[in-house]
């Protein structure tokens, strides 16, 4: 019997036993690895079918992410509408993402549909057809979203900060114009999508309350196809920072607010620094108890947020500093960002502060690992970045055991200004 007279013992949550439910993995016919967690009570389900397929391999600008996104507007046996309609009568969601390295289609349905709905996928992956006329209306659209957009500030300086990174020809520094847009061909999509998705090199990842037979199933819809059947070509990008570091762009001579963006390159997750620089990251900028927010919005009042994290890329990262603020105060905002800077750099972090820090880190991981969905999600991250659960456990351990002198000479290695690129669009 409970003592409801007692209130509970309240436990930190660094001292919780976190752990990674393991995948079970397996094989299709087809040589597809499979990758699946089988949890949750509800009678729901997500398959996603990865390709590598992203804008690295493309050789036109905005090729692989108009493929992407026209995946679902047509094949041989059905126009768009009737490829929708079959979705939305079984209550399922089908969406598609291009990234740089990656592009996904992904499956949301209640496992009883999942016969009905597979077929349907695979239909997509074979003989996507990509209308002239869905083309045509994609580019109409785009185009006007960009138009609308290139008003905006931070959308500019989201942009250009990555071109500054990476350089324009790289993909992690690409972005779009409307001569993209009119330049786009049917043919050249058909050509990427054969390559790319139809013979493509393809990983499943599956969550949920699966069915017994989810592996009978997958294999039925997908292990016949020709995935895998032919080397994925050696794409290299050589990235080419800009020379200069310190960057004013005006975009609307009568807006009020401006977008600033501090960053500098970083290594991937292989490297020995960044896991311990992810808790550094959080006391500079990661959370809303971060010194940026602290500072910049709780006591200057310059901006509504300020943040500080790592790029998701595979092949390297970038460390970013993001936020918007009033023009009058652009240049107040910087040099607080920078004051910062050097407090890390030059005391200590109190053992109260980096606590906190532990905790909410572990805390926001206990979130991640809440459902099938989020743990499916950390798995294929691992994948992807060729990283193993070992990855996991060694972040855990990092969180709870460094110290503030690790931080303080992490802080003096990284959090050098001459080291960020400075941009401010307003």
């Amino acid at each position: 019997m409970i003592d409801r007279k007692k209130s509970p013992a309240i436990h930190d949550a660094v001292e919780f036993d976190l752990r990674l439910k393991p995948c079970e993995q397996f094989t299709l016919d087809n040589g597809v690895p499979v990758y699946a967690v089988n949890a949750g009570e509800q009678e729901v389900l997500m398959i996603e079918l990865v390709f590598y397929a992203g804008n690295w391999y493309e050789q036109q600008n905005i090729v692989a992410a108009t493929t992407n996104f026209l995946l679902k507007n047509g094949t041989t046996n059905k126009a768009a509408l009737a490829l929708n309609e079959h979705f939305e009568f079984h209550g399922a969601y089908l969406n598609r993402h291009c990234y740089n390295e990656t592009a996904t289609l992904t499956l949301h349905c209640l496992n009883k549909h999942l016969p009905k709905l597979l077929p349907a996928v695979a239909e997509i992956l074979a003989e996507s057809v990509f209308p002239a006329e869905e083309l045509a209306i994609y580019k109409q659209n785009q185009k006007q979203r960009l138009e609308v957009n290139l008003k905006k500030c931070d959308f500019i300086a989201n942009r250009l900060i990555d071109e500054y990174l990476f350089g324009i020809e790289h993909p992690y520094g690409k972005y779009t114009s409307t001569a993209d847009y009119d330049a786009l061909e049917r043919e050249q999509l058909v050509e990427f999508y054969s390559q790319y998705y139809a013979k493509g090199k393809c990983m499943v990842f599956a969550a949920g309350k699966l069915p017994a037979d989810i592996a009978q199933q997958l294999n039925a819809a997908f292990g016949h196809l020709p995935f895998n059947t032919q080397p994925m070509p050696v794409v290299e990008h050589i990235t080419k920072p800009a020379a200069e570091k310190k960057y004013q762009v005006t975009n609307d001579t009568a807006g009020v607010q401006a977008a600033i963006r501090i960053a500098q390159p970083f290594p991937n997750r292989h490297h020995p620094d960044f896991i311990k620089v992810q808790v550094l990251n959080n006391i500079f900028g990661g959370f809303f108890g971060s010194r940026l927010m602290s500072n910049i919005r709780e006591d200057k009042g310059y901006t509504y947020g300020i943040h500080s994290y790592l790029q998701n890329h595979i092949q390297q990262s970038a460390w970013m500093i993001s936020t918007e603020a009033g023009r009058d105060v652009c240049a107040a905002t910087v040099a607080e960002v920078y004051k910062e800077m050097e407090r890390l750099r030059e005391e200590l972090i109190e053992k109260e502060e980096l606590d906190l820090v532990r905790n909410y880190m572990m805390g926001s991981i206990l979130g991640d690992l809440d459902g099938p969905f989020q743990i499916i999600s950390r798995w294929k991250n691992y994948v992807l970045n060729n990283l193993t659960d070992a990855y996991f456990y060694n972040n855990l351990q990092t969180i709870r055991s460094i110290t503030a002198e690790e931080l303080q000479e992490l802080a003096r290695k990284y959090l050098v200004p001459e080291a960020f690129y400075e941009l401010t669009v307003v």
